[in-house]
């Protein structure tokens, strides 16, 4: 993942976790198109949340042929929300990810066992604490820090 002023973070998948979404975030990488979409709601010592094309926080690629994913939970035994841990956003019901993300600020165990762990950041953490931080509770940013370009590493 590249962010603002070049930098770089690398992300281990976890298809051991949630092959499905993992399936996803490397298909809609590999075509491009989370290239240019912003981290739309940012909480500070939480989570940064992007993927989401329209930039509202209720997109997806749904119009381009990509269906919501079934839930994909890991039970806390296997995986648990850490700094670092990246998720997927999903709506009120368990079964409507589709293309946004979410990457820990700090670990969070509410959300253990209710959304889908599909990664971890090995490399570049301290680039992700720099995105541009909303205001208030929902984390809405004004102007968003964008994802640059994101690619498959073994592509390249």
């Amino acid at each position: 993942m590249e962010l603002k002023d070049n930098a770089r973070v690398t992300i281990r998948l976890r298809p051991d976790l949630a092959p499905q979404h993992v399936e996803r975030i490397k298909t809609l990488t590999r075509r491009g198109l989370y290239d240019g979409t912003p981290f739309h709601r940012v909480i500070e010592g939480f989570m940064a949340q992007g993927g989401d094309p329209t930039g509202t926080g209720t997109g997806g690629f749904r119009d381009r042929g990509f269906p919501d994913l079934r839930a994909e939970f890991s039970p806390t035994s296997r995986a648990r929300f850490l700094r670092g841990t990246c998720g997927m956003a999903r709506a009120q019901d368990p079964n409507s990810a589709n293309s946004q993300f979410f990457i820990m600020f700090a670990p969070a165990p509410s959300l253990d066992g209710q959304y889908t762990i599909w990664g971890q950041v090995t490399e570049g953490m301290e680039h992700v604490d720099r995105i541009t931080k909303g205001a208030g509770g929902s984390g809405t940013v004004r102007n968003p820090d964008r994802l640059i370009r994101m690619r498959v590493l073994a592509d390249i």
